[in-house]
């Protein structure tokens, strides 16, 4: 089968680093500090502290740096050093004309597991970028300290997460903190201009829906002479459900978030099924190369949503919604009639870059004092639905929205410390405790 190429191509944060040189240079430097005194310098700085300094924290870092605001990047926090000083190195050099706006000093480079807390008590905003797993507490720490945040998707990996993200939130809205959360679909012109469209009656009411996240999958990170089990998990945090998810949640996120805007609801509850047929083995952690499940919203209107990491498949990475009067072609950003013909197509000329635009629209908002974004809480709950997902996929049971977030789960470990052990411990032949449909259970 022959895959249409997309006119909207899904590009990463990474990708954004190797262009950003590019754009950075475009861009003019042009303060717009509000006299509210939302910063702690004395000469209009926005201060930024980066926390978690992989590919995902670099580009959002120089995506920040770029903003016409007056913004410095004063501090850096990851667990490893050799990733600080590589972030740093690139960091520089992809704004070019803009390497004054890094002034990380030395001293305030942390590395460790509580390096967090000391590059956000230097910040006015922090963007967190870690392994998903850790960002409910990197969260919750960044709202206590009275930041402004921005924090990439997923914002949990567990129920318990999520409630703690969603606390915190109420925390934020109370200080009028700006939360951003790195659904860029969100702040992308087209997805805009279609779901306006959506909500305003144009496919009439939804009935379904379908999603797709299938591509190869990414990196694996042998392990190292010398790396405790702790360190190997976090250097490999995509295989691991403790610190990523699964790629339903730490990827697929997007597309669910897209049909969970659309419908301006969350699922109440979903079945599916998944598993591992190709990426097997010790080096692939725990989690599955496949889920395919059915997401039922209140209303009886149904999600079908797949993703699948499998070298030489079909690739897609897409949104269908189908209304009574109508579909909408997200990533082609096309509304048609039950005929097929095109009743509204958005003009690619207008289609802007969405990861650049969550930075210029939430430090715009910073600078001039504005308080309007609620991304937290609707990036928790498309967070959990991705949880959800995964419940039913790993257990293969109808799995319940109340049930599920209410249950408590908590997968993370009882401590954090190179020597600690990790929540999960391969056998003696090295493998991990993978989810077994039928036989794995939450309640």
């Amino acid at each position: 089968m022959n895959q249409k190429k997309s006119n909207f191509p899904h590009h990463s944060r990474r990708d954004f680093v190797k262009a950003s040189s590019m754009l950075a240079g475009g861009i003019l430097a042009a303060p717009l500090i509000s006299r509210a005194n939302f910063f702690s310098g004395s000469d209009n700085v926005i201060k930024v502290a980066l926390i978690g300094c992989g590919g995902r924290g670099t580009g959002a870092c120089v995506q920040a740096l770029s903003t016409k605001q007056n913004v410095q990047l004063v501090a850096m926090a990851d667990a490893f050093r050799d990733r600080l000083d590589g972030s740093y190195q690139n960091i520089l050099e992809a704004l070019e004309d803009k390497k004054n706006r890094v002034q990380v000093k030395e001293e305030n480079k942390f590395t460790g597991f509580d390096a967090y807390k000391k590059a956000i008590a230097l910040a006015d905003v922090v963007i967190l970028t870690t392994p998903p797993g850790f960002r409910p507490i990197h969260f919750e720490e960044a709202v206590n300290q009275g930041k402004h945040i921005f924090m990439e998707k997923p914002v949990a990996t567990d129920p318990a997460g999520i409630q703690r993200v969603l606390a915190a939130a109420e925390k934020a809205k109370a200080k009028k903190l700006n939360v951003v959360v790195g659904l860029q679909r969100r702040y992308q012109a087209s997805y805009r201009e279609l779901i306006k469209r959506v909500h305003d009656g144009a496919i009439g009411e939804i009935v379904s829906a379908q999603a797709w996240w299938n591509n190869d999958g990414v990196w694996v990170h042998p392990r190292q002479t010398g790396w405790t089990e702790m360190e190997y998990q976090m250097r490999n945090w995509y295989y691991f459900v403790w610190l990523c998810g699964d790629h339903i949640t730490e990827q697929h996120i997007h597309n669910l978030d897209v049909i969970n805007w659309a419908m301006d609801a969350y699922p109440v509850k979903a079945q599916g099924m998944g598993g591992r047929e190709v990426r097997k083995g010790k080096d692939y952690g725990q989690i599955f190369d496949h889920h395919y499940v059915e997401f039922q919203y209140g209303n009886g209107t149904i999600l079908n949503s797949q993703c699948r990491h499998q070298k030489g498949t079909m690739s897609k990475v897409d949104e269908l919604l189908v209304g009574t009067k109508g579909k909408v072609f997200c990533d082609a950003a096309r509304i048609a009639d039950n005929k097929g013909n095109t009743i509204y197509q958005f003009d690619k000329k207008m289609e802007n870059q969405p990861y650049q635009n969550e930075h210029d629209e939430l430090f715009a908002a910073i600078a001039k004092g504005d308080y309007k974004f609620w991304d937290a809480e609707r990036g928790a709950r498309s967070t959990m639905t991705s949880i959800l997902g995964r419940m039913a996929t790993y257990s293969g049971q109808n799995v319940e929205w109340d049930k599920a977030i209410n249950s408590g789960i908590n997968i993370m470990p009882a401590s954090y410390a190179f020597d600690a052990t990790p929540p999960v411990t391969p056998d003696a032949d090295g493998n991990y405790p993978v989810a077994e449909p039928g036989v794995t259970k939450f309640f």
